[in-house]
């Protein structure tokens, strides 16, 4: 699609594009999970970019250096990449933020802190509850978060410009959400790997860019020609789906699978909703980005997500569910133990798990999995 090829010559540019940016402009790196609200750095007119490179575990030794192996790939990856340079992204923030939401996390934070003071960096807190001193705790690490932001870059972020940046992000949710819908009925166009990858690219290429490209790509894809061909229906879910880390959607789709629908706490942009434009605009941030959300598996109780992966697969009528967790991330391995129960029961379809480390050795055992339980579930 036209769309794809001037979103990678964009994405191609914009390391030189930030680097020129840079002199008049603060550029805000932040790790993934979707806790930060990125309306906060772009009503200071700063640019935030987010840290969601992973997939080689070649860069998993260098994080060695700095953290034993019992922790997410995911996480030690952003390690690597921060303490090596091997990423430039990593590299070209003038301050990174890190919302605290679980121990791979404050790892990272930690590292971040210890072995790269030069690095400047803000942390805050996020609950593992849903309740309103929860709310009120995520509510004024935000509010903190804002005034380190107009301090750090010297600009203020009134009302108008909140405003303004929230609408901007709105319209990107959007349309998201109106691309994931026109997936529901298992033969459209568009591939569960270049959803992933227009939402990876949303982290990293200019926001105005990124709507218009969206709204390219919905077009194009709309004008496009059904697969005759989609193969088994199924829904993706895990804990983490980094940029480059594609192996296992590659063999999915080899195998005759067809990813319609997927949930993943970090990774994938939160797009089901929206924020208020009316009222008291970080209240309002607040609730969508707390409250609203689906929570992630580390949440507890951890319901809210599982019916929502429920409610997902019925919505998008999916043949079964494949369940990719990252090796070490604890929270997700314990659920991935007792959700197929309660998917069959609600459902009537079946659930793979697949747990990775980001190992090319993985590749040949996997694709036997793989291709074992889609031929299951047409027999």
């Amino acid at each position: 699609m036209k769309a794809l090829e001037k979103l990678d010559s964009h994405l191609q540019s914009r390391l030189t594009d930030l680097n020129k940016l840079k002199e008049k402009q603060k550029i805000i790196g932040y790790t993934a999970g979707g806790y930060f609200p990125e309306e906060l750095a772009l009503a200071c007119n700063a640019i935030p970019v987010c840290f969601i490179q992973a997939g080689n575990n070649n860069i998993l030794r260098d994080a060695g250096a700095y953290v034993c192996r019992w922790f997410d790939p995911f996480w030690r990856s952003q390690i690597g990449y921060l303490t090596s340079g091997r990423d430039p992204y990593y590299n070209i923030a003038d301050l990174i933020v890190v919302p605290i939401t679980d121990n791979h996390v404050r790892v990272f934070s930690n590292t971040l802190g210890y072995y790269t003071p030069e690095k400047e960096s803000f942390v805050f807190g996020v609950p593992h509850v849903k309740d309103k001193l929860a709310l009120e705790y995520y509510h004024k690490g935000i509010i903190r978060l804002r005034k380190k932001l107009e301090e750090f870059t010297g600009s203020e972020i009134t009302d108008d410009k909140l405003r303004q940046s929230i609408a901007l992000c709105n319209r990107e949710r959007e349309l998201f959400r109106k691309i994931s819908l026109m997936r529901k009925s298992g033969s459209s166009s568009i591939s569960s790997k270049d959803f992933i990858k227009l939402n990876h690219a949303s982290f990293l290429a200019d926001k105005e860019f990124m709507i218009e490209i969206l709204e390219m790509y919905m077009q194009e894809a709309g004008e496009t020609a059904p697969r005759t061909e989609s193969g088994t229906a199924l829904l993706f879910t895990g804990s983490t789906i980094a940029r480059d880390d594609y192996k296992v959607m590659d063999i999915i789709e080899e195998s005759g699978g067809n990813i319609i629908i997927e949930e993943f706490a970090e990774g994938i942009r939160p797009y089901w909703n929206s924020v208020n434009t009316e009222g008291s605009l970080m209240k309002n941030l607040a609730e969508s980005y707390f409250m609203d959300r689906v929570c992630a598996g580390w949440f507890r109780p951890g319901t809210e997500r599982l019916n929502f992966l429920i409610r997902l697969a019925k919505d998008y009528n999916t043949d079964g569910l494949i369940w990719y967790h990252l090796m070490f991330r604890e929270s997700y391995k314990v659920e991935s133990h007792f959700f197929p129960d309660m998917l069959k029961k609600e459902t009537g379809i079946p659930m793979f798990v697949l747990e990775s480390e980001y190992d090319d050795m993985e590749k040949g055992p996997m694709r036997t999995r793989i291709e074992t339980f889609l031929e299951t579930i047409k027999r």
